[in-house]
């Protein structure tokens, strides 16, 4: 009976030094603005207390959107980044659920994006702005009346 020795292997951490993330010395990872902002918005939604994200008039041009038959909501729709290098800034305009203490819900609000973009992307996210553009109430129909003034 004949015994291979195990392949030799490689330490490719040792061969390619890394000098961030997205930079190593195989090459660059450059990350697309749009996805930085789809994932800053996808973990801003999934905030307890946060109704909705953007501003009047970009939530009435969703209202539009969701009309039309085979559309989908934009996942960054109401976020703003600046994506460099290595960092990213998040701005996010929010509307919350009435009677949600708006200061957790901000902290929130801060801690699930930056978690997101840092953990999917790699970039650190540097800062993490949040608008409160709206409270939405119990039977609130503001997405209907910013409609109708649309028409």
């Amino acid at each position: 009976m004949t015994s291979t020795a195990p392949a030799a292997t490689v330490d490719r951490r040792a061969a390619w030094p890394v000098t961030g993330l997205l930079v190593t010395g195989q090459g660059a990872t450059t990350i697309a603005t749009t996805v930085v902002r789809r994932t800053a918005g996808t973990a801003a939604r999934e905030v307890s207390g946060v109704h909705g994200l953007g501003s009047g008039a970009t939530r009435a041009l969703a209202a539009l959107r969701d009309r039309v038959p085979g559309a989908s909501a934009s996942a960054g729709q109401g976020v703003s980044v600046g994506v460099g290098e290595k960092r990213a800034a998040i701005d996010t305009r929010v509307v919350l659920d009435h009677g949600v203490p708006i200061p957790a819900v901000a902290r929130a609000g801060r801690a699930n994006p930056i978690a997101a973009v840092e953990d999917l992307t790699g970039l650190e996210a540097v800062e993490a702005g949040i608008a409160v553009e709206h409270v939405h109430m119990p039977g609130d129909n503001g997405e209907r009346a910013a409609l109708s003034r649309v028409r």
